[in-house]
């Protein structure tokens, strides 16, 4: 197994996210780097660094207009008397995609309104050269399983799940699965992506709803009463073409082993059924017992049955890092994913 580190994933550091309307401290913070590193140091694993990207590479998947706002917004942002420590919107774009063609602000605070979807996406000096080390190793994964690599790992931070095409939320700012998925795809793969993060993975959805060639499926705690709250529901099946094409499993908060392999069987056929040539498996961690958003319960052991359903599968993947927090088990997790799946 490959495994794939930029250390400027290091530079992007949060010191908080919005929670009920307060400033909590984040728990997407540089040390879960650490305990990740320590997880793959178990499996006798060194991660090599990817080549560097340009932020035009994530032109895959996103828009210019959103790639242009995330390179410009913090020095921009600086310049509004008065503002805060980081771009924070105080109005929403909430009726775009009704509009057939939206207009789009010159002002930084509305385009800040109209890019960030919460509270929980700080762009800082640091984000930008983060997001692109987690992007270059989600892209240098999907480039060595098309070069004939059978399972890449991308310590990818900060994660992507929740980035659509032109909007950062949920701690994301790039979708690294989407982008390892759409180089797959575009190197003449059919490929599935299997979200096992605790959220559900809302950007990936949007990104690929549309679409028939690339399937997308999550299994994640019931957005009823968990984050992200407006997506991620059973009847959100695809749209157009792309109807039938995502399939969301939503469980229970408190969800252990045994549910969480049962819906798992669920989704590994409809991946089947798929018939894919490569596979993306979004890596969230979050779903531990430990994890401390508390949305699961599946333990040591679970990861590592997780890890060998998937393998059973015998598809190339890369498998992407989403969430997963620091907790005792957070290494120990990874290194049961990665060796179930034959790291």
């Amino acid at each position: 197994m490959i495994t794939l580190f930029d250390a400027a994933s290091r530079r992007h550091e949060p010191p908080g996210f919005v929670v009920a309307g307060r400033l909590q401290p984040s728990p997407e913070r540089p040390e879960r780097i650490d305990m990740l590193l320590d997880g793959l140091g178990r499996l006798g694993v060194a991660p090599v660094a990817p080549p560097p990207i340009e932020l035009s590479a994530a032109g895959i998947v996103h828009t210019e207009r959103y790639l242009a706002f995330l390179a410009t917004v913090v020095e921009r942002w600086a310049r509004v008397g008065g503002g805060s420590a980081w771009p924070v919107p105080n109005i929403h774009a909430l009726g775009r995609a009704t509009l057939p063609e939206p207009s789009y602000p010159d002002s930084v605070i509305g385009q800040v309104g109209y890019h960030i979807g919460d509270g929980s996406a700080p762009i800082l000096p640091g984000t930008l050269d983060a997001m692109l080390g987690a992007a270059a190793s989600a892209l240098e994964a999907a480039r060595l399983v098309v070069g004939g690599e059978r399972l890449v790992y991308a310590l990818a931070r900060p994660p992507g799940h929740h980035a659509a095409a032109d909007v950062a939320a949920g701690f994301c700012y790039l979708n690294n699965s989407a982008l390892a998925a759409e180089t797959l795809v575009r190197a003449g793969h059919r490929v599935a992506i299997l979200d096992v993060d605790v959220h559900h993975g809302n950007g990936t959805q949007a990104i690929f709803y549309d679409r028939a060639d690339v399937l997308t499926v999550s299994i994640h705690a019931d957005p009823a009463r968990f984050y992200p709250f407006f997506w991620g529901y059973a009847h959100e099946t695809g749209r157009g073409t792309g109807e039938g094409f995502n399939l969301n499993l939503p469980l229970a908060r408190g969800t252990g082993d045994a549910d969480y392999l049962a819906a798992l069987a669920t989704a590994l056929d409809r991946v089947r059924r798929h018939e894919p040539t490569a596979l993306v498996v979004a890596a969230g961690l979050d779903a531990s017992a430990e994890d401390p958003f508390q949305g699961f319960a599946v333990t040591t052991a679970g990861f590592e049955a997780i890890g060998r359903a998937i393998g059973a599968l015998g598809l190339p993947a890369c498998v992407i890092q989403e969430g997963g927090y620091p907790s005792p088990s957070l290494g120990t997790n990874l290194a049961a994913l990665l060796g179930g799946l034959g790291a």
